[in-house]
């Protein structure tokens, strides 16, 4: 179950992804779960569907759900895979928040694994 606070400082669509997120983390949506359409949850929650269309765009970046065109959009498999996809994301994020640039931030990942 998906819910959206207007009043919330998050986006809806942030909320949307979060609370995605948040559910396949804990298990309480398995490998293989189809997810519903983006109208029909656009249309429960009662949100624009490009609200959600972005929540799964960016959960499919993250590698937490694939999305297989007419087929749907479903809970990626591979939990290692998404955990490093996640991380890499939320580095980057932190790094242009820090005005990192992308060759610097690739410097450190150098160096980091250089030293452990």
């Amino acid at each position: 179950m998906i819910t959206v606070d207007p009043d919330a400082a998050e986006a809806p669509y942030e909320q949307v992804r979060e609370q995605i997120r948040a559910q396949v983390t804990s298990g309480e949506l398995a490998p293989g779960t189809k997810l519903p359409t983006v109208r029909r949850l656009a249309a429960e929650v009662g949100i624009a569907a490009n609200t959600v269309a972005r929540a799964y765009r960016e959960l499919e970046a993250l590698g937490i759900i694939e999305t297989r065109g007419r087929a749907g959009s479903v809970v990626s498999g591979d939990g290692v895979d998404r955990a490093a996809r996640e991380a890499a994301h939320e580095y980057v994020a932190r790094q242009r928040a820090l005005a990192i640039s992308e060759s610097e931030a690739v410097e450190l990942v150098r160096r980091a694994f250089e030293r452990t």
